[in-house]
């Protein structure tokens, strides 16, 4: 690419009040509307604090700003410029909304949690958020550290997160999120819980999964749940918690001594041979030749807990470790097994649970959507603002994933980075006509203009007559 004129000849003025930055902004909020998210921060978000009036618009004011990309509360501001006083009504500044989000109490933390909860029915009521939730659906557990800078955050404290693959100690807060998924369908933030940094990933897991059971059940999910999970979460807490809501279980169990005693019982031929990364189809063979093979077999665990005893299929993955002493020569490549077992009431077929559990990553995308955008920064120093900032996020990152099914299949299932970019970031002019009558007016030849123009239409089209 060269320049048409000359570097002299060129200005540069920022005086255009008709110009946005995030056209993307006017289906997205609309969304929201149609799905109540003010009518539902101003039913039941009340901050008795002065700097807490009219939540609704101060709500809506951090969901839009954390669309655009906001990390932080200074970058809220994104949503002061050009024309945008012209489309919405209520922006505020960012000194208004980081005095909003400090006027948080732990209680007004719990009622912005109900407020995210009802807008994730209403959104999977009104777009294909969660297409096949009535067959089958997936709730997926997870802890991430966070980590914070210097002393002054409330509730800061040391945990174990990875980096690069290795498990290290960081200053931080945590956070336990909860997401929901279908076979078809990219996961949504079911529930979050922001705890301090100190806390274990399974301290308070069981009441969160409750809840979140729920908020799945009123979002669609009307047939087979599914909880899956690491082996942090492998407790008898959490496993009544899934059995009291007729909820199936799939938790990496811990490699205890009852466990590896069950697995050594296992007799050699009922091992499987699976298709796993790298393997390769043998076809003289028929089959997959590959390293990794899973069994199964009958197992209680708990039994030590009063009346927690339970009993279901401990399913096995094997992987074959390589001998250190082999390339000296000594002992064959391959001396033993690592193993991976998985505690489950699953009604599925032995390869089905065992290929089911391993997508538990999918969780991974959400974590990284979260620090890709919102939660880069815990941005305040006060414990229930960073709270109410983590449920905002989950908001955003929601109402986000229903306008991308509303644009077409690839973004039903794209990253946040890339829905920001493609739909949220298209400057737009606004142009008046008429009486009350408004266009925006895009660039010529967006890439993504047919994704862009299902979303607004989906979100503009007149609301259907009501039956008399």
């Amino acid at each position: 690419m060269q320049f048409f004129h000359d570097v002299a000849k060129t200005r540069a003025i920022f005086d255009d009040e008709h110009v946005i930055a995030y056209g993307g902004l006017v289906p997205a909020l609309r969304l929201a509307e149609r799905c109540g998210l003010s009518r539902l921060a101003g039913e039941h978000v009340a901050l008795t604090a002065a700097e807490g009036v009219n939540p609704s618009a101060k709500v809506t004011a951090i969901v839009a700003g954390m669309a655009c990309g906001a990390d932080s509360i200074d970058d809220l501001d994104v949503l002061r410029h050009g024309g945008m006083d012209k489309l919405f009504d209520g922006v505020r500044a960012p000194s208004t909304l980081g005095s909003f989000l400090r006027a948080f109490t732990w209680g007004n933390v719990r009622q912005l949690d109900k407020v995210a909860r009802l807008l994730l029915a209403a959104l999977a009521d009104r777009t294909p958020l969660l297409p096949g939730a009535q067959v089958l659906a997936f709730l997926d557990i997870d802890s991430m550290q966070r980590r914070t800078y210097g002393y002054a955050k409330q509730g800061s404290g040391f945990g174990h997160t990875k980096i690069q693959g290795k498990s290290v100690m960081v200053r931080g807060l945590n956070v336990l999120a909860v997401t929901l998924s279908t076979p078809l369908a990219a996961p949504v933030l079911a529930a979050t819980r922001l705890r301090g940094g100190s806390a274990g990933s399974a301290r308070g897991a069981a009441p969160l999964i409750r809840e979140s059971i729920a908020t799945a059940r009123q979002s669609g999910a009307s047939g087979t749940l599914m909880l899956r999970g690491d082996s942090a979460f492998y407790g008898a807490q959490v496993i009544a918690a899934c059995r009291e809501h007729d909820t199936r279980f799939s938790i990496t169990a811990k490699l205890d001594p009852k466990v590896k005693a069950a697995i050594a019982a296992i007799e050699e031929d009922a091992w499987t041979p699976i298709k796993y990364p790298n393997a390769i189809f043998d076809e003289q063979v028929g089959g997959w030749v590959s390293d990794a093979e899973i069994a199964e077999t009958p197992y209680t665990a708990f039994t030590s807990k009063k009346d927690k005893a339970t009993t279901a299929r401990l399913i096995v993955r094997r992987v074959k470790r390589l001998n250190e002493q082999a390339e000296a020569g000594q002992d064959e490549l391959f001396a033993s097994y690592r193993y991976y077992p998985i505690f489950t009431d699953s009604p599925y077929t032995l390869l089905q649970a065992e290929e089911q559990h391993r997508d538990h990553a999918v969780q991974e995308q959400v974590n990284a959507d979260l620090i890709d955008g919102p939660l880069a920064h815990l941005p305040s120093g006060n414990f229930a603002a960073n709270a109410a900032w983590l449920t905002c996020a989950a908001i955003t990152h929601n109402l986000l994933r229903a306008l991308g099914c509303l644009a077409d299949a690839f973004h039903a299932r794209a990253r946040g980075t890339t829905l920001r970019r493609h739909l949220i970031t298209a400057p737009a002019r606004i142009a008046r006509h008429g009486r009350g009558h408004l266009t925006l007016h895009l660039p010529a030849h967006w890439r993504w203009q047919p994704a862009w123009l299902n979303a607004f239409t989906a979100t503009h089209d007149p609301p259907p007559a009501q039956e008399a």
